[in-house]
């Protein structure tokens, strides 16, 4: 066996700078959650809620029909859960209704939905499965479509997205064995040949949704600089079936069990120059946005699996009776009865407002989407939770057991399993914090980042210390006052005003913590990351309560159960201020730095006493697989689908 490859080390700094060359440096329109985060609450951004364009409406609701009728008839979730895979006909039929092509323009064959459609019809089929949910979700969220729509030639979209409507599925292929979100560390290469015409690729992917039945793959890999060639992390189209591309592996989860993602190796494999998206150097670029909209694809799933949830706990529990009376009417149920009810409403509304200012594209939603989708994530996982305890042994117990026995077969313990992963998907919930963080934190970063970068020059720090004076010689005020203080602000919201007037206040209180912070920490800021995480949750929820006010809103103005949405968005805007205040308490009251020093206990090894009269059911195995290049010794395991 050949040695295990040696990839270079790589700094913290390295890692940072890859990190930071590859995000959006600017600002060009306006953000809500961005200015939300600098204390500035910019209602007029997202109120009145933006809506679809009557021809969107029409084209989407003509394609929900008929995708429920699919979801109905041709998936059948519980086999997808035993046999662990989707069967070849449910991929054919969903090839024959159309949907991949659901975010690919009509002039290419596809049905042209709009971000808002799209979304309802990831909820819509991620009830029926999640595993087809995450296919479909795949494929076009952050498969080769968006980036081909967004960076690519006009030659490789009249070549693949026809393709891409009609019959391929495609795959994003970007993490490796020891590279998760630190890019840096990248090793799959793609070297230059033929005079540049033509790249060799060497390398294995971790972890492809999608690749182990993929047609089409966008593949991230590494550039060696040379003359001619500027070199960095660049993304390809690459097809599946090409000479030297093996599928060495099938992976198998606690959830999705019907996932087709594996571990891809890619030996000697000859990509036309062509075939590149964009210039050299700009693969991570063109990954993170793409994202900016793809990550709204999960928080859809999530209100889906909250609407599922809601619905199973309003009937379970309006017919379990326990001494005397329906557990519903019991208080310690019925307070996760009103979390289900209340956080579905407001996740719904998040993905909503998001995608539907994606649609209009007046407003930079990098922020929304990131926020959607760690809030979506870790909401949706306490719903889930919440109806297994509501379900007691039967939310433990799975369907096949329970219809077993002569009991509905609801699927609660699958749903559980089947949503933990989307807390790591696309970002970790840790990652999130982090990318958020630095988001909401750039307009200090560019105006003093100099001030407490140890690299920068005297001179340097002299005129950073000019412009940032400046610039908060006009912010500070601004957080001192305004309507969250004037008792009769957004009154046209009626009874969910005084939730807005808390939105403004708690948003001024947001950005002089983080202020204070940056002031106190200066350059250890970054190394803050709970401190972090807590002021990008509380942004959270002020977004939601943002998002959940102005659905309710235009629910009532539209005559549609305007009153009930009212409670609901009520109920949620309580639950989130409760939540809200305890964060800002567990800012500055907290056990970070006991904690730091537990860990560095751990790391040391002085608590292993801790760890005695147990055994271990693992085996002695490396911690991360061999990734070295070669050519494939297994069997390829890539499934062709008829």
């Amino acid at each position: 066996m050949s040695a295990p490859t040696q990839r270079p080390k790589v700094t913290e700094r390295e890692a940072r700078q890859t990190a930071e060359a590859a995000r959006e440096q600017d600002w060009h329109k306006p953000s809500f959650a961005k200015e939300l985060f600098l204390g500035r609450f910019r209602l007029d951004l997202i109120h009145p809620h933006p809506l679809p364009a009557d021809e969107d409406v029409r084209r989407g609701e003509a394609f929900l029909a008929t995708l429920r009728t699919f979801c109905e008839n041709r998936i059948d979730g519980a086999r997808i859960e035993r046999e662990a895979r989707i069967p070849d006909e449910t991929i054919t039929g969903l090839k024959e209704i159309g949907a991949l092509g659901m975010k690919i323009d009509p002039a290419y064959g596809g049905l042209g939905l709009t971000q808002l459609y799209y979304n309802r019809a990831l909820a819509l089929v991620g009830s029926a499965s999640p595993a087809v949910g995450a296919l479909l979700s795949a494929h076009q969220s952050i498969g080769v479509p968006q980036p081909l729509k967004l960076f690519g030639t006009q030659e490789q979209k009249d070549a693949f997205l026809p393709r891409l409507a009609r019959t391929d599925l495609s795959a994003f292929l970007l993490t490796e064995p020891d590279v998760g979100s630190d890019p840096a560390r990248l090793a799959t290469t793609a070297v230059p040949e033929d005079g540049g015409d033509t790249y060799v690729l060497d390398g294995v992917k971790l972890w492809t949704t999608n690749g182990v039945v993929a047609d089409l793959l966008v593949v991230m890999a590494r550039v060696p600089a040379s003359e001619g060639h500027r070199g960095g992390i660049t993304a390809f189209v690459v097809e599946a079936d090409s000479p030297g591309i093996t599928v060495e592996h099938r992976n198998a989860f606690m959830g999705l069990r019907g996932l087709e993602n594996g571990v891809t190796r890619f030996h000697r494999v000859r990509v036309p120059a062509g075939n590149r998206i964009g210039p050299e150097g700009s693969g991570l670029k063109i990954a993170l946005t793409t994202l900016n909209t793809g990550r709204l694809s999960l928080p859809a799933a999530c209100a889906g699996a909250g609407k599922w949830c809601l619905k199973i706990a309003r009937e379970w529990s309006g017919v379990r009776e326990q001494w005397g009376r329906p557990v519903a009417r019991h208080e310690a149920v019925g307070t996760k009865i009103s979390f289900i009810a209340a956080t579905t409403f407001a996740l719904e509304a998040v993905v909503d407002l998001a995608s539907q200012l994606a649609d209009e594209d007046r407003n930079d939603i990098r922020i929304e989407a990131a926020l959607a989708k760690l809030y979506g994530s870790e909401m949706a996982w306490l719903i889930a939770d919440e109806l297994v305890q509501i379900r007691g042994g039967r939310g433990y117990e799975t369907a096949d057991s329970l219809a077993a026995r002569g009991e509905r077969a609801v699927p609660a313990e699958q749903l559980l399993r089947d949503l933990r992963i989307n807390r790591i998907f696309e970002g970790s919930t840790e990652i999130m914090h982090l990318l958020i963080a630095r988001e909401a934190v750039d307009a200090h970063l560019s105006v003093a980042g100099d001030l407490i970068d140890p690299d920068t020059s005297l001179a340097d720090k002299a005129r950073a210390g000019a412009r940032a004076g400046g610039f908060y010689a006009r912010w500070l005020p601004g957080l001192v006052a305004g309507p969250g203080q004037l008792p009769g602000a957004y009154g046209e919201f009626g009874d969910l005003a005084g939730h807005l007037r808390y939105v403004e206040r708690t948003s001024r209180k947001l950005a002089r913590s983080t202020f204070y912070a940056m002031s106190r920490w200066q350059g250890r800021m970054e190394l803050k990351q709970a401190f972090l995480g807590r002021i990008v949750d509380i942004g959270a929820e002020l977004f939601a309560m943002s998002a959940a006010c102005v659905r309710a809103e235009l629910l009532r103005t539209t005559g549609d159960h305007g009153r009930e949405a009212h409670e609901l968005a009520d109920a949620f805007c309580r639950q989130a201020r409760l939540r809200t205040e305890e964060l800002f308490g567990r800012l500055w009251s907290n056990t970070d730095d006991l904690d730091r020093r537990i860990v560095d206990g751990v790391l040391d090894g002085r608590y292993t006493w801790l760890e005695a009269g147990i055994v271990d059911p693992g085996d002695d195995g490396p911690w991360i697989a061999d990734a070295t290049p070669g050519p494939a010794t297994g069997e390829d395991v890539h499934r062709r689908i008829p």
